[in-house]
């Protein structure tokens, strides 16, 4: 069992993962951005390792986010300064953080004080995950009726056409020739 003290500005609180790490994890959205405060933040609750992205958090590819998961092993925690900083979106985080329960890894944001190696930030989780759920289902349900709306009163969905009518005509008449090449 791994056991660090931290002591902020008013109290001193003990932090505990039992046989593994913390696993830090910081990212800012564009390089003339600084990553002193996660890394600084992050350090002193223990983490032993912090990985870093300067990169947009709506990019796919975050290197230091990869390699940060490749790095976890069962019973290590990974820790973000804020939810914002590893997730996407709300469904993307999600995801993320099972996919960390799924392999026994725990996850700690510390500005929300999210801790999932607790049965209180498991609940947390859960209830983030039935709102993205049920905000999906709205979503699509929406946009269901819209389509149906925009239907009921004559419009088609989809692209537009490029060509119209006559040019179509021209290029199959072009095309039927067989007097130009492409």
């Amino acid at each position: 069992m791994l056991r660090a003290w931290v002591s902020g500005p008013d109290t001193m609180t003990e932090t505990t993962t039992s046989n593994g790490s913390l696993v830090g994890y910081a990212r800012v959205s564009s390089a003339e951005q600084n990553l002193d405060l996660q890394r600084d933040a992050l350090e002193s609750v223990g983490c032993a390792k912090v990985f870093q992205d300067k990169a947009s958090g709506t990019k796919e590819a975050r290197p230091g986010l990869e390699e940060a998961l490749a790095y976890l092993r069962p019973g290590d925690t990974f820790v973000v300064w804020r939810l914002d900083r590893l997730g996407r979106s709300l469904k993307h985080l999600i995801e993320v953080v099972t996919e960390l329960q799924d392999r026994e890894i725990g996850f700690r944001s510390l500005q929300e004080s999210i801790d999932t190696t607790t049965s209180g930030g498991k609940l947390i989780f859960q209830i983030f995950g039935a709102l993205a759920e049920f905000e999906h289902n709205l979503i699509r349900e929406r946009t269901q009726a819209g389509l149906a709306a925009a239907r009921a009163r004559g419009r088609k969905g989809g692209r537009p056409r490029k060509l119209g009518p006559k040019k179509q005509e021209l290029l199959y008449r072009l095309y039927d020739s067989r007097e130009h090449t492409i």
